[in-house]
């Protein structure tokens, strides 16, 4: 205990960032946001299931396999998670583009069913801002993803 807490001051003194040393992967953490969105209004549907398998094989170069793989260890940690931070906190190094690509692959989890709830809106608005996305973009993903149907 007494190593663990000197650990730590050390860590702070030396100015280490201690969010990264606790943080999940950008893998995971993008993986757990489509799940934080696809438990948002507490029915998970199929196609919502299958929205985020096919966005996670997309969005992160898996296999069907990994992306299953990853999308339990996900389920897991946004069943964990205290917030939206734990996860978004570990996306801070991506780019503008890439962030635009997870508000959009979140509308889509959440327009999977056909119907986005004001519950699952709310996710992904939250995520928009703690990402830094414009709320342009964030309406701008949203249109481009209703606008399919």
């Amino acid at each position: 205990m007494f190593n663990s807490i000197t650990s730590l001051f050390k860590q702070l003194i030396e100015g280490d960032d201690l969010s990264k040393a606790q943080g999940v992967s950008p893998n995971l953490a993008i993986a757990s946001l489509l799940c934080e969105v696809s438990k948002a209004d507490y029915q998970v549907d199929a196609e919502e299931e299958k929205a985020k398998r096919q966005l996670v094989v997309r969005m992160l170069g898996l296999t069907d396999a990994e992306a299953v793989t990853l999308l339990d260890q996900a389920q897991e940690q946004a069943q964990n998670s205290a917030s939206l931070y734990d996860f978004t906190s570990s996306l801070r190094e991506l780019s503008q583009e890439r962030r635009f690509e997870l508000i959009k692959a979140m509308w889509e989890v959440a327009n999977a069913d056909g119907v986005i709830d004001p519950l699952e809106d709310s996710v992904i608005r939250k995520v928009a801002e703690l990402l830094y996305v414009d709320h342009s973009e964030f309406i701008r993903a949203k249109i481009q993803v209703v606008d399919k149907d």
